[in-house]
């Protein structure tokens, strides 16, 4: 009898069927949204914005979702995982007419921030969703098989929706997005109602102010108790400001110190997309065998290395190679980064906990662009590259020694759940 279990968990897909319909909706979602995403500052100077209006347009959009994510991801632990995504799909193609009809670069803000509504809901339900249907022995190969399949999706949306707009214009490339996003939201819906009865025992079903305020309070007793989560939040906010601290301004380095022009700008960052799908899958298998930590401090380490070689090169394919170990290192840690707090979230607080961490890392780096500008314009172009190197080699030091799981029953004793604080 014990043979046959042990046969039967090993026939046990990587990928669920249910996964697997997850990530076909991903696939043509994501699809749709990469088709306008990169050139939508175009579509907003075809509509009249100036390059100000343009800037104020995506610093507004970038702090909206800061507080919608963390109510994305009560809902999601309140409605579950499927139901919080079909709700978010719903606003989606809300987003989408909003942007076809608008008749002036403010309407096309309302249709982003209808958008910023999608994201916030989809957003934490996605990674709880994904450690919820997969093993924890392999939960890092299923999320470095999401983020190839999310990089695939980068590389062909961008192309097809740049086609479409050269060849028809700017709404009828919207108008083909949004009935793929509308296909992705039909599977989304179908995903729900079938998991409905399955999400009931593992959601409370309701929306209170009472269970908003016991998991907020939950997460931030064990964002503050000094464990596994405060030190992930620590060196993956060091890694978020330092990055945005320097990340907007390479391709003005790069142009200005390489020589390089725009289609080999475009090519570097193909590079990094391509490195970084090479080594997603096996980046997952080894985060599965060696433990987590282990990929993320070989991922500082590269980008260390990257940034370092970076400053001192002035041509296309020093660059490329230096993209290159980008893409590796960043490869590296995206899926043991997100296994390892998927482990280290109790189930029900999931999807608050990964809406609370992205709000606060996004909080935090908000300031760290216009402060890399000052210091690339009045100290050293260098500087702020200098520092978020050096940034990523420090932070090797607290995961090595702070990124181990701890005991299944440390937030069972620190951190009543909003089920338990909320029975009815």
């Amino acid at each position: 009898m014990m043979t046959t279990n042990h046969s039967d968990s090993k026939k046990q897909p990587l990928l669920s069927k249910i996964l697997l319909l997850f990530l076909a909706a991903m696939v043509l979602a994501n699809v749709a949204s990469n088709m306008y995403a990169g050139i939508l500052p175009l579509y907003l100077k075809s509509l009249g914005a100036s390059v100000g209006q343009i800037g104020l347009f995506f610093t507004l959009l970038s702090i909206l979702p800061l507080i919608l994510q963390i109510l994305g991801g009560w809902i999601s632990d309140s409605l579950g995982r499927l139901k919080s995504i079909a709700m978010g799909s719903l606003a989606g193609v809300l987003s989408y007419i909003g942007l076809i009809l608008a008749p002036t670069w403010q309407w096309v803000f309302f249709g982003e921030s209808l958008g910023a509504i999608t994201r916030s809901l989809i957003g934490p339900s996605f990674g709880a969703f994904i450690a919820e249907e997969s093993a924890e022995e392999n939960r890092a190969r299923v999320y470095g098989i999401t983020q190839t399949i999310f990089l695939v999706v980068t590389v062909v949306g961008p192309p097809l929706g740049g086609w479409l707009t050269e060849s028809y214009g700017f709404k009828f490339m919207l108008i083909i997005a949004a009935i793929i996003y509308f296909c992705a939201t039909i599977l989304r819906v179908f995903m729900a109602k079938r998991a409905a009865s399955h999400e009931r025992k593992t959601a409370s079903g309701k929306l209170t102010m009472r269970s908003l305020k016991s998991n907020l309070g939950a997460m931030t007793t064990i964002i503050l108790s000094g464990g596994l989560i405060t030190w992930l939040l620590i060196t993956d906010g060091v890694r978020d400001i330092s990055f945005n601290l320097s990340g907007t301004y390479i391709p003005l380095y790069v142009e200005q110190f390489g020589g390089l022009s725009t289609t080999q700008i475009g090519w570097l960052a193909s590079i990094l997309g391509i490195s970084s799908m090479v080594i997603n899958i096996p980046a997952g298998w080894l985060a599965d065998k060696k433990g987590e930590r282990v990929n993320i401090v070989i991922g500082f380490i590269l980008q260390f290395i990257a940034l370092i070689t970076f400053v001192r090169l002035d041509t296309f394919w020093g660059y490329a190679l230096v993209w290159s170990l980008f893409g590796l290192g960043s490869g590296l840690m995206q899926p043991a980064y997100q296994s390892l707090l998927s482990k280290a979230l109790p189930e029900k607080l999931r999807g608050t906990g990964f809406g609370l961490i992205q709000s606060s890392l996004g909080l935090f780096s908000l300031p760290a662009p216009y402060i890399g500008g000052y210091l690339y314009e009045n100290i050293s172009p260098r500087l702020p590259f200098m520092i978020t190197g050096w940034a990523s080699l420090l932070a090797v030091i607290p995961a090595w020694l702070k990124f181990k799981l701890p005991d299944k029953t440390e937030f069972e004793t620190t951190a009543p759940l909003a089920s338990e604080a909320n029975p009815d």
